[in-house]
């Protein structure tokens, strides 16, 4: 079982111009403590949800190219690319520099992007759901084209490209993986299971994750795909560090489902809670799980 950092709070430390060091320290520490994926939020306004939407937050891809600098080993992504905030042949270059300038390093994590007040506050386009999950279908299908060896048009009922060029390719063969975020049951695992190499899945109980991931077995039997070729992940709700003893034992229930990859997010200092994650154990103690 692999375990991932997700940073999706830039609160912490206050001053701005701490927020550079503290990020790098973070990974250099988690990196070192054997934390295999790293990843950061699509939002330009923080949830609302969680927090206020007044609160700091960092663009994604600006984000990950500057950890790519910083670190050495751990995959590089976003959980999720919201499909509304780049042109696809765009995203596919983004991708593709980050996983140039990182030595292979980059995951590609998308999702149908749901924010509507960032959307509207920062002039994107608001579009109906149901529209919003065919952009994401011809993203998919126009980065797959771009990495790999055609590079002719694309005519979509979205999206036209005249030439899908891509020089130079991902290192990554035969291209950055792509992680298919939600749970939704009708649309998104499909999408996963037609086009992506991973699922990720929010962890709120082993019991509803398990229900997705027969909604997913489901999708590929009707779709004639492998279901063990999908890898599963699982972002898991519970905080690691207030019982590190009932997060493995959690995380022991989603391996026994067969996720391979659950990631957690700070809730403290994130320095702090890096430098807890390596004096406490947790990544030998989830790799021992299998």
């Amino acid at each position: 079982m692999r375990l991932g950092l997700h940073y999706w709070n830039f609160s912490t430390p206050a001053d701005p111009s701490e927020t550079a060091a503290t990020l790098a320290e973070t990974a250099r520490i988690a990196e070192q403590a054997g934390v295999a994926t790293f990843t950061v939020m699509d939002h330009y306004f923080q949830m609302e949800f969680r927090t206020s939407a007044e609160e700091p937050m960092l663009e994604a891809y600006t984000t990950l190219g500057y950890l790519a600098a910083k670190t050495d080993r751990m995959t590089l992504g976003v959980l999720v690319t919201g499909v509304m905030y780049r042109y696809p042949g765009l995203l596919a270059k983004i991708v593709t520099t980050l996983d140039v300038l990182s030595g292979g390093r980059a995951r590609l994590g998308i999702g149908a992007s749901w924010y509507d007040r960032e959307q509207r506050g920062l002039g994107v386009p608001v579009v109906p759901i149901s529209e919003r999950f065919e952009r994401l279908e011809e993203t998919l299908q126009i980065c797959l084209q771009m990495w790999s060896d055609n590079d002719g048009r694309f005519d979509g009922r979205h999206y036209q490209l005249a030439e899908t060029l891509c020089v130079p390719a991902p290192i990554t063969r035969p291209h950055p993986p792509i992680m298919i975020g939600g749970g939704g049951e009708k649309k998104t695992l499909r999408l996963a299971v037609r086009y992506a190499d991973s699922c990720n899945l929010f962890g709120n109980s082993p019991a509803e994750v398990a229900h997705k991931l027969d909604v997913l077995r489901k999708h590929c039997a009707a779709e004639g795909r492998d279901y063990a070729s999908i890898e599963k992940t699982v972002l898991v709700m519970r905080p690691p560090l207030a019982d590190v003893d009932a997060f493995v034992a959690e995380v022991a229930e989603y391996a026994a489902l067969g996720v391979t990859e659950v990631q957690t997010m700070p809730d403290r200092h994130p320095v702090e809670f890096a430098q807890q994650l390596a004096e406490q154990q947790v990544v030998p103690r989830l790799a021992d799980l299998g």
